[in-house]
């Protein structure tokens, strides 16, 4: 028989810290970051069920809203994996549809902007109509009320007869010699002047330049604007940004005072560390972790570096949403769920579907 000598419990105790480290924290070292992969699947760690289970999901996912207003949203979404909120940021970018112009009729433009140059500064500019009321156009089908939108722009650019002779500021001079998307008008098909009755369908914002003219020069523009998802065209993306980062933990391993803390605290964002007065000397503590951009800049420093550890939850990430206007950023988050969950039912009939054959 083989002996084993029994192992110290403190030794035991250190070595489950360590893995809980390895399970939950990403660790950001002076010459890299640590942890980086997702490692509790089951079997991996002796004396630990990873096994997955609704229950237990149910219990560790929240979702907590920090900020929202029209255009912006930031939330945290705790308790998932790293694959599953990049597959939900890919749909906020990719995959949540809008209303977006895709032809564009030029009956005349005798400005300077060559006409394709116009059109795609057209396509591009963010239309506000609900996509949720429309469906997709058919492609070989001519557009209809309940699939294609039709704006229109009409301008001429002429002389001012009330400007001064000592004048050459054009803005004086010349008149409709800025084109804006304000001058973009919504012309109804079929039943939509009633359907849309309390909608204002037109261009987001008014004052994105689209072009400038000169006395005799003019638009003369049609616009169809059809239902579709960015990934096939960036035209249709409704966010401008949609990011996420994991949330920053720093710890002090030591007690860290005076010039020494006034140092630290220049080593991180604003807001992440602050000086206590303790008997007279300032000491420094951990405020809030989650203004911290993770800059490393404390590394730099030969007598800072080992009284702080810095690592981020992995399971914990902060999102950031940014509408481009068209829909609300909680509106936008909840169709992003949907259509997570469809792509999840598509890929269960799939399965059952083919159990069957």
């Amino acid at each position: 028989t083989q002996c084993t000598t029994p192992r110290p419990l403190g030794k035991m105790a250190a070595r489950m810290e360590n893995v809980e480290e390895i399970r939950n924290r990403v660790i950001l070292g002076e010459f890299g970051v640590t942890n980086v992969h997702t490692t509790d699947f089951p079997g991996n760690y002796p004396g630990y069920d990873d096994t997955w289970n609704v229950e237990k999901f149910q219990k560790n996912f929240r979702i907590d809203v920090v900020h929202l207003d029209e255009n912006s949203m930031e939330f945290d979404m705790v308790g998932i994996d790293a694959a599953i909120a990049n597959a939900f940021r890919r749909i906020l970018l990719a995959e949540v549809p809008t209303m977006a112009t895709e032809k564009v009729f030029i009956y005349s433009n005798t400005s300077i902007v060559q006409d394709e140059v116009l059109a795609h500064r057209l396509g591009l500019i963010p239309i506000k109509a609900d996509p949720r009321l429309f469906e997709y156009r058919n492609t070989e089908e001519e557009g209809s009320e309940i699939d294609t939108i039709q704006l229109q722009l009409k301008i001429k650019c002429s002389r001012n007869p009330r400007a001064s002779k000592d004048s050459s500021d054009p803005r004086e001079l010349y008149l409709n010699h800025m084109v804006y998307s304000k001058d973009i008008k919504w012309v109804p098909i079929g039943n939509q002047a009633d359907v849309f009755a309390d909608c204002c369908i037109g261009p987001v914002h008014d004052d994105i330049l689209i072009a400038q003219l000169r006395p005799g020069q003019e638009l003369d523009i049609v616009m169809h604007c059809v239902k579709g998802i960015g990934k096939d065209h960036a035209k249709f993306s409704p966010v401008a940004t949609a990011s996420y980062r994991l949330l920053p933990e720093i710890t002090l391993l030591e007690v860290v005072e005076g010039e020494k803390a006034e140092r630290l605290k220049q080593c991180f964002s604003r807001g992440v560390i602050d000086l206590e007065d303790i008997n007279g000397t300032k000491v420094a503590k951990v405020v809030n972790s989650r203004l911290d951009t993770c800059s490393r800049e404390v590394l730099r420093h030969s007598d800072l570096k080992n009284v702080v550890k810095l690592g981020r939850v992995r399971d914990h990430f902060i999102f950031t949403v940014e509408s481009t206007g068209i829909l609300p950023p909680d509106v936008l988050v909840t169709e992003a769920i949907k259509v997570l969950v469809a792509k999840c039912q598509r890929f269960l009939n799939e399965l059952d579907s083919t159990a069957m054959e």
